[in-house]
């Protein structure tokens, strides 16, 4: 394997990933150590704060523009270092900045090919697709480090399209959107969803093939690599199914005694 050691950095504020499982599961997968860290952000420098506001989105239509943030953002990025959980409403980042501000915070010691780093975070991390020319979530920013972003696994695959089609047709009569996440419920992850970790096994999954092997996602939705753009074939891949293809099965034992 190109890896020979996997560091997970742990997003705190969100507990359902149980970050030590999540590290168990990769060693009985994998022949390399595995570690368990706190947050990526506990290892802060001084401009920390100032590099993460840099990198929010103002304009979903165009490419990244560099933003000149304001006292209060930056103040902000400074609470959230030692607080995760201090949020406010959703934030959206562009995902490649923020992995290159958050890289510089792994010592040089460890900065190496074959110590694979993976960041889970609460930030909505997102990407600039040139085919629609606007942004999208993603809750995996691949590459090493590697970032999953807690917020995009639950906001970037979309819910069923019946449940957008219930808020559209209810919207003017004022009908409570709880209830129509109640009528739906189960059909797609939520906060504080149980069945983060097993969804979480599979992004990790996908990051790990994606720096050994250069190829992205698998186009089998039975399996563990599919990117789902839909809750419910996120779900369906990740819970239901919960295995790799017969053709990343054997790409897998290629990775491991390489």
């Amino acid at each position: 394997m190109r890896i020979s050691k996997i560091i997970l950095y742990d997003e705190p504020s969100v507990p359902e990933i149980q970050i030590t499982r999540l590290g168990k599961f990769l060693e009985e997968i994998f022949p390399v150590a595995v570690e368990t860290r706190e947050n990526i952000l506990k290892f802060s420098v001084k401009d920390t704060p100032l590099k993460i506001a840099e990198c929010k989105i103002f304009n979903l239509r165009r490419d990244f523009e560099k933003h000149n943030p304001t006292e209060e953002e930056v103040l902000f990025e400074e609470l959230n270092v030692n607080d995760t959980s201090n949020t406010e409403n959703i934030i959206m980042y562009d995902g490649f900045r923020l992995q290159k501000v958050l890289s510089n915070l792994i010592s040089e010691k460890e900065n190496k090919e074959n110590i694979f780093h993976v960041f889970f975070t609460n930030k909505l991390t997102c990407t600039f697709d040139c085919g629609d020319y606007r942004y999208h979530g993603r809750a995996l920013i691949g590459a090493n480090p590697t970032l999953i972003s807690t917020t995009g696994i639950i906001e970037a695959p979309a819910k069923p399209k019946e449940y957008y089609y219930d808020l559209m047709a209810n919207f003017t009569q004022g009908i409570n959107v709880e209830s129509i996440k109640k009528k739906y419920q189960g059909t797609y992850l939520e906060y504080n969803d149980s069945r983060l970790t097993k969804v979480a096994e599979g992004y990790l999954l996908q990051a790990i093939f994606y720096y050994e092997t250069g190829e992205p996602f698998c186009e089998d939705s039975g399996c563990r690599l599919f990117n789902a753009h839909w809750q419910k074939d996120l779900l369906d891949s990740q819970i239901k199914m919960n295995k790799l293809c017969d053709c990343h099965q054997k790409i897998l034992k290629q990775i491991i005694t390489s």
